[in-house]
């Protein structure tokens, strides 16, 4: 156990370094200065911090999430969360055991929806947007951060009409596609989802005609 356990570990630290590459990619090219700022804690805050990457930092952690769209990029799925009571992309925290940090965000996503099958997309070992949110105290945990790193996923699946989501129920209310054209204008929605909404758009521009 010791042995796996220094492999865990070491892999993880291989991951950091990678991760810091990736965000000072992300730093220079996001035309978002929120995210940028974003970018720029999350790099001080894994500089600073010993496995950051591990639920049990109770300070604050990563986390990996998946904005998630159907190949025709019209559509966009989101869980109804459970404990926030917002309607979110899937996501949550990272194992030692993920061998990179989009496929922590690739397992969340199936376990939350169970979509499973994605088409390559030509950016997908970038970030998609980076994140740093606050999580509200609860009964077996103090108030701490979560320094969210999101990933586009390309469903392999049109307009959710083939799609049968299996929910997670005890993360999950319910899943559902959405026309991201009506997501633009949904006051409900946090800057941080309309900020990828954006994204999203400008990147598959018939989204916003569709």
């Amino acid at each position: 156990m010791r042995v796996i356990a220094a492999t865990i570990i070491t892999m993880n630290a291989d991951q950091l370094d990678h991760l810091r590459v990736m965000l000072r990619r992300f730093e220079m090219d996001s035309a978002s200065e929120d995210a940028q700022r974003h970018a720029t804690s999350t790099l001080a805050f894994i500089g600073s911090t010993p496995y950051a990457w591990r639920r049990t930092t109770i300070e604050g952690h990563l986390t990996a999430s998946a904005w998630v769209l159907d190949r025709t990029h019209t559509h966009v799925a989101m869980i109804d969360h459970r404990k926030l009571n917002r309607w979110l992309q899937p996501g949550g925290h990272i194992d030692d055991s993920d061998i990179s940090w989009r496929d922590a965000a690739k397992r969340e996503l199936t376990e939350e929806t169970g979509l499973a099958q994605f088409i390559p997309n030509d950016r997908q070992d970038e970030l998609f947007d980076v994140d740093v949110h606050s999580i509200p105290a609860r009964r077996d945990e103090p108030a701490h951060l979560h320094y969210d790193l999101r990933f586009l996923f390309i469903a392999n699946v049109d307009t959710g009409a083939e799609a049968t989501f299996r929910v997670n129920v005890e993360e999950s209310n319910d899943c559902q596609w959405f026309r991201l054209a009506e997501l633009a204008n949904d006051p409900s929605l946090g800057p941080e989802t309309h900020r990828m909404i954006e994204l999203s758009t400008r990147r598959f521009p018939i989204t916003g005609h569709t």
